[in-house]
């Protein structure tokens, strides 16, 4: 393994941990509602688990309601007991064509708990960012101990780790403040 690999290899990684904290701020509520609050669903169609928006058409009507249109009629039943499982805040109102998900507008004491958990969400992928540095800084310790790089190599090296590493964080922390901004904006 060379050092090019080991570069390549830490920022595809650290990209990989950042589009993680992506998409699970998709799953954090924010002023309005979206599909991605219910992405992780599935129903039971003819035994098999089927994500929800493969049985049905699943829309966001306005700010506060997510509209699911089964296209087959006999799955209503099952893409209600569904949503009721999967505990999503509220309760799915069934009018015999479509579900609808009234989701009420969030309060401010709402808004600060998910700007809390983005935090968490931000320091988790820190977390993930530092252990892909201590991994590549192992790479490379033993590339310099098998004598494939010299001391001074690896200490560019650890540099070049470092700079990644500091984007990375900083790219975080954009992100997670500009989570919070959108959650604490009413």
């Amino acid at each position: 393994m060379s050092l090019q690999d080991i570069y390549a290899h830490t920022q595809e990684m650290m990209n990989k941990s950042i589009e993680s904290m992506k998409k699970e701020f998709g799953t954090l509520r924010s002023g309005k509602v979206s599909i991605s609050i219910v992405e992780p669903i599935c129903v039971d169609y003819y035994g098999s688990p089927t994500p929800l928006n493969q049985v049905g058409s699943v829309i966001v009507q306005d700010a506060n309601t997510i509209s699911i249109t089964p296209w087959e009629k006999s799955l209503l039943k099952e893409i209600e007991r569904a949503i009721q499982e999967a505990n999503v805040g509220v309760n799915p109102n069934n009018d015999g064509e479509c579900i609808k998900l009234f989701f009420p507008p969030m309060t401010s004491e709402q808004r600060k708990e998910t700007a809390k958990e983005a935090k968490s969400i931000g320091e988790k992928a820190k977390v993930a960012i530092r252990n892909i540095r201590k991994d590549s800084n192992d790479k490379i310790k033993r590339l310099e101990k098998d004598k494939f790089i010299s001391e001074d190599e690896s200490k560019k090296a650890y540099d070049e780790i470092q700079k990644f590493t500091d984007n990375a964080v900083k790219k975080i922390d954009e992100l997670v403040k500009h989570k919070e901004e959108e959650l604490l904006k009413i």
